[in-house]
Order: structure tokens, then sequence, then C-alpha cells
């Protein structure tokens, strides 16, 4: 994945993703930086907070920001994920706009095209999903999408399978203004760890419960420190809404909480690369959602 810039001058700059949920935009970042950053699962709206991956090549420097989904707001949590998602799409220099192939004209809707308009920079769309659409439907949507917003350029992708990434990451390269780098080489993101492995954590409760439950959660954590042994030792609180979904998060003789608590260790091991313990409370604030304290104190700050 090279610049096809042929003036060959250093470029780097900011390039938001953006889309209703569940389109892709994780796993599309994951797939250009060759690395697990954001958590994925299944269900929409899995990413709360903006994610800023850092992309280093010879010529230059991508700053990836995945964003969460371009929802309706319900309560107050999903109206700083909104607002996170439009101020990055604002402060972006541009942006690739994502759209699930089999769902293409929900996702492309006239609020999605009113959230691009006032884009700061140019805008891309990726067709993503393309694996599980028929190909004689491509066309078409591509016909339909130049109709509706001016597009940089519209590019079919497969984030998860890797197909038509290099085009969509040339044509990113070519929208990013001249200038040096603005990270490190050796930098992949701007966040620390532990704002990861709470991540993790949370991914975690999100692929073992059912319904409502995981977007009822949060999770913080209060204690991370590397022991003489070399072991991370981190304790996290899982933080829901009522009594009774405190015995669903622990589960019968604590088994719930064991498997949530296993599965998360062995991925914060993977990502951190050194042995953990990790020690996981419950706790329960009620409406947290909805009342900004609680927000900021689980670090859902809105400018």
């Amino acid at each position: 994945m090279e610049s096809t810039d042929s003036a060959g001058s250093h470029r780097a700059g900011f390039v938001a993703l953006v889309g209703k949920p569940n389109v892709g935009k994780s796993t599309l970042m994951n797939a250009f930086l060759q690395h697990r950053l954001s958590i994925v699962t299944p269900r929409p709206q899995t990413t709360r907070q903006r994610v800023l991956g850092i992309l280093t090549k010879d010529t230059c420097q991508v700053l990836i920001l995945d964003t969460p989904g371009l929802l309706e707001p319900g309560y107050r949590l999903q109206e700083y994920m909104l607002q996170s998602a439009v101020h990055t799409l604002h402060d972006s220099d541009a942006a690739v706009a994502i759209v699930d192939a089999t769902r293409f004209e929900r996702d492309l809707d006239d609020r999605v095209v009113g959230f691009l308009e006032h884009s700061r920079g140019p805008v891309i769309l990726a067709i993503n999903k393309i694996d599980r659409a028929s190909r004689t439907s491509l066309l078409p949507m591509i016909d339909r999408a130049a109709g509706r917003f001016p597009f940089a350029e519209i590019v079919p992708v497969s984030a998860l399978k890797g197909d038509g990434l290099d085009p969509l990451l040339s044509a990113v390269i070519r929208l990013l203004p001249s200038g040096p780098a603005l990270y490190p080489a050796d930098m992949l993101t701007d966040q620390p760890e532990r704002f990861f492995v709470g991540e993790i954590i949370r991914e975690h409760l999100f692929l073992a419960l059912h319904e409502e439950l995981p977007y009822a959660s949060a999770v913080i954590v209060e204690d991370f420190t590397d022991r003489p042994n070399g072991t991370a030792f981190i304790q996290a609180g899982i933080i829901i809404e009522r009594t009774s979904q405190k015995g669903i998060i622990i589960g019968r003789n604590g088994r719930m909480l064991k498997r949530i608590g296993t599965s998360a260790r062995k991925a914060i091991v993977e990502f951190l690369d050194r042995p953990v313990y990790l020690d996981l409370r419950v706790k329960v604030r009620p409406s947290w959602r909805k009342k900004e304290q609680d927000l900021k104190r689980l670090g859902y700050t809105t400018r």
C-alpha cells in the first residue's frame, strides 16, 4: 500500500472513518494498520469513542480516526457518540464514508448525506462488504452514490477479506496535505494501554452477553500496575445500571464473569505481550448512560 503521489512530497493528515453503526469502520482501520487496534464485534454501536491509528510510510503518515456510528441518539451516551463522530468529521483533512453493500440505500440515506455535507475536507465513499453482494449490483450502487453526493472517489472494498484496500488507501493518500509526519514513526496510536485494556474487556462483554445488556454496561480500569515480576496487574469495574443485571453478568456460581474474564485476559496478554492478572468486579450505577457526571467519570467527555 504505497502512495501514488507523483511529486514525491511527503503527505500527512487526519482521515475520519464515518458511517452508520456496523458498516465496518473498525475492521477497515485494523486492516489498514495490519494490527487489531479497534475492538470489533458483530453487534452495532461497539465503538463508543474516537480511536486514532497511525499508519507511517516513507512517503506519508495517515492518521486514521475510527469513530462511533452515525445514529439517532436515544440517551446521553449516544448523544456523546454522535458528537464525537461529527466533531471528528469536521476536524479531519479528509473522510472515508463507509456503507455496507448489502444495505446500501439505508446506509447512504439523507441523514448521512447531511452529515457529509459538513465535512471540512473531501470525502471518499467505500462500499464495504462486497464479498456479500453480487458483482452486478456494484455499478448501479456506484452510479446512485455519485448522484447523491460529490464523492472524490468511490471504491468497492471488503475490509474483512482485504479486497480493494490498496486502491482505497492510495485514494486517501492523494487527498492528504503535503507536510511532515506529525507523530514518531514507531507510534501506532496516541492512546495509552489502559484505554485499550478497557476496550478489550468491553469487547468480550459484548461477545458474551445478549439483548440490551451489553449497551447498558461500561468498563473502567481502576488499577493498572506493572509488578516487579513482569506481570501487569489490572483491576477493572464492569458498570451496569440495575441490580438485576449484576446477577446476569456474574452468572450462576460466577461462571459468566469467569468466562468473560478468561477470554478478556487472553486477549489482553496478546495485546500487551506480557503476563496479566485480571480482577473484574461488577458495580451498579443506576442510569449511568443518561448522567453527565457518570459519563465523564467513565471517560466519555464532550467538547
